[in-house]
């Protein structure tokens, strides 16, 4: 749903007050005992897969796109006044020019910050936004709050996710780059309080891909990492109806049969509400019951003119040990004392 303008400003600028002020000692990343991004997280995508940001460099034509003044404490000023002014534009511009110009001063970092501000808060541009707080992280991540840059990124991509992307007037679902942000800010602050509802996000954005078993990853990571968050009873619950989609989808296949009974029944043994415990029994049902047709079908295949009636006894007597109370059980006992009772004869 596409916010209304006016709410989304207010909320934009809601978000910068939380976001980084920086101070004379270096920011700080996640706290000690937390995960951080060398771990692995499957169902995200690589790293390596994706453009990464690039160090910023003048730009050609200088004398149009470069400073306006001689050196970094200057710009600033300058750019500051013309932010003060009212002229936005060029005071982003001027930001950039000084990040640009002078990467290593002590001003580089406060303008990288102020620029992704005013994408964020005057322009509205939230993706442009937030590849310049992540520009900020990856390149200045000493130098600012890491922690409170980190909870912006979330914000815009939480942002990103509501408004969808503008192409020549027309806003579109923007899952895989909305995707890949939520990632990008996991990947970067995982020890941050927000992760478990970011991870639930990003798989529910691969369910929206029709990666199905990407989704399962990831919801079944959450749980790994976070067992005590309600966050990992939502992916429990989650994960059973995506697991029950990849049954539906790929007809019978012995080991995702088994994998999925085996989950279910873990499931049940789980806290959960009533609710999911209902929907938990319910597929499990489902699942057992095209496990063991899929079972009676084996079992019968041995039962042929081509196969001895030693293969076909075996066949019957491992089906009644797995299912002995299944609704092909009688069938069988009674094949079976007919095969029995002819074993020694020829065919």
């Amino acid at each position: 749903m596409i916010l209304n303008r006016g709410l989304t400003f207010a909320f934009a600028a809601a978000v910068v007050v939380a976001t980084c002020a920086f101070a004379d000692q270096p920011g700080v990343s996640p706290g000690p005992g937390v995960r951080y991004a060398t771990d692995a997280f499957p169902g995200f995508d690589s790293e390596d897969s994706i453009v990464k940001p690039s160090k910023k460099e003048p730009k050609w034509f200088a004398f149009i796109n470069g400073p306006k003044m001689n050196n970094p404490a200057d710009q600033f000023d300058w750019a500051l006044q013309c932010q003060s002014a009212g002229n936005f534009g060029r005071a982003r511009r001027a930001f950039d020019a000084l990040v640009r110009e002078w990467p290593t001063s002590k001003e580089a970092p406060l303008a990288q910050m102020a620029l992704a501000d005013i994408l964020l808060q005057k322009d509205l541009d939230y993706e442009d936004a937030f590849a310049e707080y992540r520009y900020l992280l990856d390149f200045y991540s000493v130098e600012c709050d890491y922690d409170a840059v980190a909870e912006t990124m979330y914000k815009v991509a939480e942002l990103m996710r509501e408004e969808g992307k503008t192409i020549i007037f027309f806003r579109f679902a923007n899952t895989v780059d909305v995707r890949r942000a939520y990632e990008a800010v996991v990947l970067r602050s995982p020890g941050s309080k927000f992760v478990p509802q970011a991870m639930l996000t990003i798989a529910s954005l691969r369910q929206d891909e029709e990666k199905y078993e990407e989704a399962v990853k990831v919801y079944e990571n959450l749980r790994n990492l976070y067992p005590d968050k309600p966050e990992a009873k939502t992916a429990l619950h989650c994960e059973g109806k995506v697991r029950m989609k990849l049954l539906e989808m790929h007809g019978y296949n012995r080991m995702r049969v088994f994998d999925t009974v085996s989950f279910l029944k873990q499931a049940l043994r789980s806290d959960v509400t009533d609710e999911m415990r209902a929907d938990f029994q319910r597929w499990l049902d489902e699942t057992s019951a095209l496990e063991e047709s899929e079972a009676y079908k084996a079992a019968k295949f041995y039962d042929s003119r081509t196969r001895t009636k030693r293969s076909a006894i075996n066949a019957y007597e491992r089906f009644l040990r797995e299912y002995p109370t299944s609704q092909y059980a009688d069938e069988i006992r009674a094949r079976l004392e007919e095969l029995k009772g002819t074993e020694g004869e020829s065919k």
